[in-house]
């Protein structure tokens, strides 16, 4: 571990909506790493931000982290930052170019064909919001299908091991149902995610129920 804790013993602060999980895979990496920090909830009318929260993050968006007054907005700049200072374990951003290569590529994917498919289709569900849900939904199964294709040779979506690219794919694709996409049919998938969530220190994200 190259810092036990943040600096100065200061808890790293973590601004997020309680049901995003963008911020969800932050705060799982937090707690996988075993990192000291404080969750902030921010109201969605931004009425509670702090004062330099736009200018970290100019569209608002969420997650955002303070560490000891470095602060770095985009879940996936977050994954890397937190593994890169707060962890001494290959495993979890490997240096060789190839290991690297396909990690970067599903960070790509968690920030593209993820928020388009699951994701989008969650939110259209559980927030009501009108989108062509059909397109998402088309998104996401090619997803999952890709993911179960990836998952039937390795237990990781790099290989044998986990990094931050499973963390990056793990939320939106564990709530996939509460957007309407089954995962029944994809069995690598739903024992990766087992996998996942048998981790130490694992904490899951609150569920989204639809709307009645």
């Amino acid at each position: 571990m190259n810092n036990t804790f943040p600096s100065n013993n200061i808890p790293i602060l973590l601004y997020r909506y309680e049901v995003s999980g963008h911020c969800h895979r932050a705060q799982l990496m937090l707690s996988l790493l075993d990192i000291p920090h404080k969750i902030i909830n921010l109201e969605r009318d931004g009425s509670n931000q702090p004062d330099w929260f736009l200018d970290v993050s100019p569209m608002a968006q969420v997650p955002v982290i303070d560490d000891n007054g470095f602060k770095i907005a985009d879940s996936n700049a977050i994954l890397v930052y937190l593994v890169k200072k707060y962890s001494d374990d290959p495993k979890w951003l490997p240096t060789d170019p190839e290991h690297l290569a396909k990690t970067q590529r599903w960070l790509s994917i968690a920030a593209g064909e993820l928020v388009a498919g699951p994701a989008i289709a969650r939110f259209s569900k559980v927030f009501q919001v009108e989108i062509d849900y059909e397109v998402a939904k088309k998104k996401a199964v090619a997803l999952l299908e890709m993911l179960d294709k990836t998952l039937n040779q390795n237990d990781y979506l790099t290989g044998d091991q986990i990094n931050i690219a499973d963390i990056a794919l793990y939320t939106y694709i564990a709530h996939a149902p509460e957007g309407g996409i089954t995962l029944d049919d994809y069995a690598n998938v739903v024992n990766w995610l087992s996998r996942i969530e048998s981790l130490p220190r694992f904490v899951a994200m609150k569920a989204s129920p639809l709307p009645a």
